[in-house]
């Protein structure tokens, strides 16, 4: 078996694994890296395989870090099955076409540059029409079922707990060169335990070899009871001072997960009621699929939706959603205060941009982060409290308050991914550490070294380990 690291390697984002078993190439994840536009734009449309050599492809979650090059993919001639759950396959329906429709406006602006001097234009990295074209290749697979998906291979998802839909990927293999049964695991994204709305990630018994996710291997949130209180104490301030409450969300995960807990401070009153906007109509279609998938609750939502009798955990009176172009421009001109939760999650592009320009200079605003920020994204330097920022290309003063909650991050933290190694009966005789920037990686491959004797390796892009 041969695995070869091309994606979320020293790095957050591109996730891509491919694995050579029994002469059949299986791709784990075919995501979009995410950064300096430039450098991302080229690593996204030159995908580092021949498309057409992919036998098939198991996709760990919806998210477009792990899907979002899934269109290009299929465009470059990859013909195989898309292997996925239920809601991971209905999310994708949503977020695909949206990164197409954003490929395409994203070439566009730049033609309009590029035509200005006098040079040839350029094509999207992939379509609308290429990401509705590519769902033709998604097969699912429920929870805990078991099949055959290649020669001597066997698949299972189980629950990461990290989004609706999100799996561990446990794949059964015997070897055919050797006759030898071996496990590989790959953690996706691993969730936190006591995190609503979605169950806590699974334990695995054990495997043979392990490829895991890294991205606050080196750090710890706080508990999420104390985010919630923070986000309270936040809202009212705001609320007091006057001014709007900015939220760049993940349009898919966090948005929910913020919107439910808005729901819950509402109905108990801990905060004032004011008017809340959720300006995504991604968001919008995400929550939609929230709502057809209740199969993937956890038991505070269900207990949430049983003791309010509400029908929409989503819904509530001062919340609206929209999607509307032209609603989303009135909320520039509204006075008192309010919430606005918009994507994207980093800041890079939709309509938070807009939201963040209009507001950023007022100090009687706030911005609150919730997320994890990539580097050269405005998001992270905010975070790192940048007093000037460029957005649009023009430069504005951050006079708004910038809060950073870390406990709604949807990944395990340094000692819960310790921990889930911890639980497993059977620790892997090799470990491969991904989706983490160095220091993050590095910190946990020196902690499962120490705690555990573990041979954990951090590769580089392009590496190939044969086992």
């Amino acid at each position: 078996m041969r695995i070869t690291f091309y994606g979320a390697a020293r790095s957050v984002t591109g996730s891509k694994h491919l694995l050579q078993i029994n002469g059949t190439k299986i791709l784990l994840d075919c995501g979009l890296v995410q950064g300096r536009r430039k450098e991302s734009f080229e690593a996204n449309r030159n995908l580092p395989f021949d498309c057409t050599d992919i036998d098939l492809m198991i996709l760990s979650h919806a998210h477009i870090d792990h899907s979002g090059n899934i269109p290009n993919l299929v465009r470059n001639g990859f013909n195989g099955d898309i292997i996925c759950t239920d809601a991971t396959r209905d999310l994708c329906a949503t977020m695909l076409r949206d990164s197409g429709h954003i490929q395409e406006r994203d070439a566009e602006y730049v033609n309009k540059k590029r035509a200005r001097k006098g040079e040839a234009p350029i094509e999207p990295i992939y379509t609308q029409e290429d990401a509705v074209n590519s769902l033709n290749y998604f097969i699912t697979q429920s929870y805990y079922r078991t099949r055959k998906i290649a020669e001597g291979v066997k698949l299972t998802f189980y629950d990461a707990g990290h989004m609706l839909g999100s799996s561990i990927v446990v794949l059964d293999i015997i070897d055919k060169d050797t006759s030898r049964e071996r496990r590989l695991v790959f953690s996706g994204d691993l969730g936190r335990e006591g995190i609503p709305i979605i169950r806590d990630p699974d334990v695995i018994d054990g495997c043979d070899f392990l490829i895991m996710e890294s991205t606050y291997g080196n750090r710890t949130h706080e508990a999420y009871f104390d985010a919630e209180k923070k986000l309270q104490r936040i809202v009212n301030e705001t609320y007091q001072a006057g001014g709007a409450l900015i939220m760049p969300a993940f349009a898919v995960g966090r948005t929910q997960q913020i919107v439910y807990t808005l729901h819950k401070m509402w109905e108990s009153g801990d905060i004032p009621r004011l008017p809340v906007y959720v300006d995504s109509p991604l968001a919008v279609d995400a929550t939609s699929v929230f709502q057809l998938h209740p199969e993937t609750y956890d038991e505070e939502i269900r207990q949430f939706i049983s003791d309010t009798q509400v029908r929409n955990p989503f819904g509530f009176d001062d919340l609206t959603y929209i999607r509307s172009l032209q609603q989303s421009k009135e909320l520039n001109a509204k006075q008192e205060p309010c919430i606005i939760i918009s994507a994207s999650g980093m800041a890079e592009f939709g309509r938070i941009v807009h939201h963040l320009k209009n507001r950023i200079q007022d100090p009687k605003n706030t911005v609150l982060i919730t997320g994890w920020q990539a580097e050269h994204t405005l998001g992270r330097r905010l975070v790192e409290g940048n007093e000037i920022v460029r957005i649009f290309g023009d430069e504005y003063n951050v006079n708004a308050r910038v809060e950073v909650i870390n406990g709604f991050s949807g990944h395990a933290d340094m000692n819960e991914l310790t921990s889930w190694i911890g639980a497993m009966k059977q620790h892997p005789q090799q470990t491969w550490l991904v989706h983490g920037e160095p220091d993050s990686a590095e910190a946990l491959q020196q902690t499962l070294s120490d705690k555990f004797g573990m041979d954990v390796h951090v590769p580089y892009p392009t590496n190939t380990f044969e086992v």
